[in-house]
């Protein structure tokens, strides 16, 4: 089996019937196959391990599956990419960050910080262009540096979490706000009293959403 053939089966588990609610829920973005998320899972069981055996990045799969018009085929080439994140290099964040402002939407973005963040990981040389993402006019390249660190736990950079987080308070735009509120959150189930202290010390140019967002668990401890 190919990763060809991984599409073949994907347009032919089309279903119609559920396209078009799926289209609602995503606000009319994006037309789609009608194929849900457990039937993709399905076929990614099928191809995706003997693909990691391989330890090499098919790119050209992967910009296959995002020059496709069905959301379907996003999800598989960010998918694929989430199960190859090991094989990853320096060099190939520059095409991530292509794929973050290419067709961007929640669905693929919250899939792709993933990716990059087991990258950076791997590569801290690489958090100087995060930074640099986290100031950048694209709110997607924000959001992902934002929330790239997410379920690192004690493994997060604290001061490189800081400083994205500041570059983007006093803002308006809901999926900022929104990430800044997740980052946060995540982190206060390994350090509260951190995020309890920089939700006081910058409580003033935070959004509601972020503050709510941010101390759903510390409301609990």
């Amino acid at each position: 089996m190919s990763l060809a053939d991984l599409l073949v089966e994907l347009e032919a588990a089309k279903d119609p019937k559920k396209a078009g609610p799926m289209e609602a829920y995503m606000r009319q973005q994006f037309s789609f196959l009608g194929i849900a998320a457990p039937e993709r899972n399905a076929l990614y069981r099928k191809y995706f391990p003997s693909e990691k055996k391989t330890k090499i990045i098919d790119w050209d799969f992967v910009d296959t599956c995002w020059e496709k018009e069905p959301r379907e085929y996003q999800y598989v080439g960010a998918n694929y990419l989430k199960a190859m994140q090991s094989y990853l290099t320096e060099s190939d964040l520059p095409k991530l960050e292509r794929l973050v402002v290419t067709k961007s939407w929640w669905d693929t973005i919250d899939i792709l910080d993933r990716v990059v963040g087991s990258l950076v990981y791997d590569k801290p040389e690489l958090e100087k262009i995060i930074l640099q993402w986290s100031l950048s006019d694209n709110i997607w390249l924000r959001r992902v540096a934002i929330d790239h660190q997410l379920l690192r736990k004690e493994k997060t950079n604290v001061r490189l979490m800081e400083k994205i987080l500041l570059n983007n308070l006093d803002q308006t735009e809901f999926f900022i706000n929104k990430a800044i509120g997740w980052a946060l959150r995540d982190y206060s189930k390994t350090n509260p009293e951190w995020v309890a202290s920089f939700i006081e010390k910058n409580k003033e140019r935070m959004a509601e959403l972020s503050i709510k967002e941010a101390s759903k668990y510390l409301k609990q401890s």
